[in-house]
């Protein structure tokens, strides 16, 4: 079989046969097989834009015989299939997808995201030309209302609706492809989707006022059926920029797998290879800087070790011979020979990603109010329509009447109120908390903070600033710290990179050599010094109850460098503030126990779990929601990632490593917490904004429907009547959230 269909672009797609670059291919070439015993597929669709797609599309793959799972992230079109081996037909699945009006292609992410580039630039251009037009025709339009007084003569009349036919039925077709072409794919398949009506509606205002226009009518309504297409696609492309942002997760988190690595061959030779190429069992070597590319064990060597990716903590850790090394970590002090035992595509990285993305699909399902309206939209307002049109001809009207009746019914129920009920809400709410500090990225975010009952707060570099600071550079001379710096500027170990920050560029110690786990030697004016742990640095009756290095030099006391990780300013109060607003709080923490309870005995947090890596991070979320309760996760590190993804709604801080901010659903400007307690109360008055602009919207279709199926409604005043309910719509939304916080 040849390929089935092709996209809007005329780009290939699948229907039983794959259809890569163009090309038919079989689609058991794209099947992969994994650890867990399945077969997985990832396909590319295109065409999905709500709750109800996912729903479809799910329900259906997951019928067919021998389906284990299958999950669609509404952010990347990315669907992921999986099956036991032998027991479903791959080609089944894509003409499965087909067959519910959709397109499917080999999942490729790069291909994906200049799909999505293309489809946004799209949306804007068709949005700039029914705007123009829009505006354009309303010239004539105010014209031949201002006429009907009798001063405009029928000629003149005709003239301008004929300039606006000129300029209306162009821009129509040319806007309202986005509309028109998901309309025709779903009825091809014989459903229905809510493009269905709105083409409908503007196919029908277009035709009539063409038809009035020909045989010199008095009204047209070229206008209402532009400026229709206007708004739609005005919140269509908010829509397509709000869901374009949750994608970036997975991808920061994949721009941290080393592109290539050190190969050690079985003749000795040390060769470049790609990343991808390392398979298990090959030996790598890790030089000091390197970004460790796949899971591993170490089989030789000894050195510091960043493992931020796991634990959160700037702090490194010591590793040597016969220790495991996650993909992502950078080896800090000194060579290392790595034994590989995971592929990249199983490391921990791919892991992380696998969890951001799961949590971006489960977020992607949550059904918004307009979303579950929305679902009976589509076969009332048919109902409506065809009931008026065969209501008005059997009682006599004629086709012309009938008609104008059903394009009004279809006009004034167009739901531009209520596709506006929440947006409109939103947008006012996020200017608001852009000038407090916070930054909103996911459209929905808002609603599903103002339901949260319980908040899990990170503690280095959430809590925390996440930076060692000098707590005694008063005790400390200058000429100590410049000492110390000379050493310090020749290693990569946090404390130390602390002090020759602090002490700023200068010179090096001769010779410097950093030891491993234990700090750097060296020589300044013929005298040895060392910089680092106790016993070590031979500085007697020295601890190692608080976070520090020792200064030793021949002839001199020792100089005791004393590091804390200070807490926010105001995260005390913060906390209190969650406290009084009904709000359960627990600290999750890869730290130690000791500083771990330190902080929450300072903040106030009662529920601590400390020692935790991602993924009993992101298995207490996944509990506390399996519980029913709403989650607020507040984090930084890229271990906080997936369980920011994972939450009901995520925040992390401007400081946080890239791909955390990808996955959160807001990011917190500045280094106070304060602002957290400002979104949770705009959120919450917000979503009172937005219940009573449901309320409006469904007040106005109880009393405009009637009125337009009775006739008293034209297309002209149902396009007004529409308008004038979105812009009710856009005004309440205006109106402050907090009147104690006006501004």
């Amino acid at each position: 079989m040849s390929v089935a269909d092709t996209d809007e672009r005329g780009c290939p797609t699948m229907g039983g046969p794959v259809a890569a670059k163009g090309a038919a291919a079989d689609p058991s070439a794209f099947v992969r097989m994994e650890d867990d015993g399945f077969a997985h597929l990832d396909l590319l669709v295109r065409g999905a834009r709500c709750a109800g797609c996912i729903s479809k599309i799910e329900k259906g793959v997951n019928a067919i015989a021998g389906v284990k799972a299958s999950q669609l992230n509404l952010s990347t079109g990315k669907l992921s299939v999986s099956w036991t081996p032998g027991e479903a037909d791959p080609g089944l699945v894509a003409r499965t997808v087909v067959d519910l009006g959709y397109q499917v292609s080999p999942y490729d992410p790069g291909e994906a995201e200049v799909e999505r580039d293309k489809h946004g630039r799209f949306l804007l251009l068709c949005m700039a030309v029914s705007g123009f037009a829009a505006m354009n025709i309303m010239l004539f339009s105010v014209s031949v209302w201002a006429g009907y007084s009798g001063e405009m003569q029928n000629p003149t009349r005709i003239f301008f609706h004929w300039f606006s036919a000129l300029i209306a039925m162009p821009a129509a077709a040319f806007a309202g492809q986005p509309f028109f072409r998901s309309a025709f794919a779903s009825l091809r398949k014989g459903k229905a989707n809510m493009d269905v009506p709105i083409s409908l509606a503007v196919l029908l205002a277009l035709g009539v006022s063409l038809y009035e226009t020909i045989i010199g009518g008095t009204e047209t309504y070229f206008d209402a059926a532009v400026m229709l297409l206007f708004f739609l696609l005005i919140g269509r492309w908010l829509d397509h920029r709000l869901r374009g942002q949750t994608r970036l997760a997975a991808q920061e988190l994949l721009s941290l797998q080393s592109a290539t690595a050190n190969r050690l061959e079985s003749d000795g030779t040390v060769r470049a290879v790609q990343s991808r190429d390392i398979v298990p069992g090959d030996t790598i070597i890790l030089w000091p800087g390197d970004r460790n590319p796949v899971d591993g064990q170490i089989l030789d060597g000894k050195s510091d070790v960043d493992m931020a990716l796991v634990s959160g903590e700037s702090a490194p850790e010591l590793v040597q011979a016969g220790a495991q090394i996650r993909a992502g970590m950078v080896n800090l002090t000194d060579k290392l020979v790595v034994k590989a035992s995971a592929r990249t595509e199983d490391s921990l990285l791919a892991e992380l990603t696998r969890l951001v993305e799961a949590g971006e699909t489960a977020r992607g399902r949550f059904v918004k109010l307009a979303d579950r309206a929305a679902q009976a939209y589509v076969p009332i307002v048919h109902t409506l329509a065809i009931l008026s049109f065969a209501g008005w001809l059997m009682a006599g009207a004629g086709v012309h009447h009938a008609i104008l009746t059903a394009a009004a019914v279809l006009i004034i129920t167009c739901p531009c109120a209520l596709g506006l009920a929440a947006p409109a809400v939103q947008i006012v709410a996020v200017g608001r908390l852009f000038k407090r500090g916070v930054l909103v990225k996911v459209g929905d975010a808002l609603e599903r903070l103002a339901e949260v009952d319980t908040v899990l707060l990170d503690k280095t570099g959430t809590l925390t600033l996440g930076k060692p600071y000098l707590v005694n550079a008063g005790n400390i001379s200058s000429n100590d710290l410049e000492l110390a710096a000379k050493l310090a500027r020749t290693s990569r170990h946090p404390l130390s990179r602390a002090i020759a920050d602090l002490a700023g560029p200068g010179a090096v110690a001769k010779d410097a050599k950093e030891i491993p786990g234990h700090g750097v030697e060296g020589i300044v004016d013929g005298v040895r010094i060392r910089l680092g742990r106790t016993d070590w640095a031979g500085a007697a009756g020295g601890t190692e109850q608080t976070s520090g290095l020792w200064l030793v030099a021949q002839g001199q006391d020792p100089v005791h460098f004393l590091f804390e990780d200070t807490l926010r300013e105001d995260a005390a109060t913060m906390v209190a503030g969650l406290a009084a607003r009904g709000l359960s709080v627990e600290m999750l923490s890869g730290d130690r126990e000791i500083p771990a309870r330190a902080a929450a005995a300072e903040t106030g947090i009662e529920t601590v779990l400390f020692g935790l890596t991602p993924q009993e991070k992101i298995t207490r979320v996944e509990t506390l929601v399996r519980d029913g309760k709403k989650v607020l996760m507040i984090g930084d590190g890229l271990n906080d990632a997936p369980s920011l993804a994972a939450a009901n709604v995520s925040l992390s801080l401007a400081s946080a490593a890239d791909a955390s901010q990808a996955a959160a659903d807001m990011v917190l400007q500045g280094e106070v917490l304060s602002p957290v307690l400002a979104a949770i109360d705009i959120s919450r008055a917000a979503r009172g904004r937005i219940l009573q602009n449901f309320s409006f919207a469904a007040a106005y279709n109880v009393i405009a429907v009637p009125l337009a199926i009775f006739g008293f409604v034209t297309p002209m005043i149902a396009a007004i009547a529409m308008s004038s309910s979105s812009i009710v719509v856009t005004l309440n939304a205006l109106r402050p959230f907090l009147h104690k916080n006006r501004s």
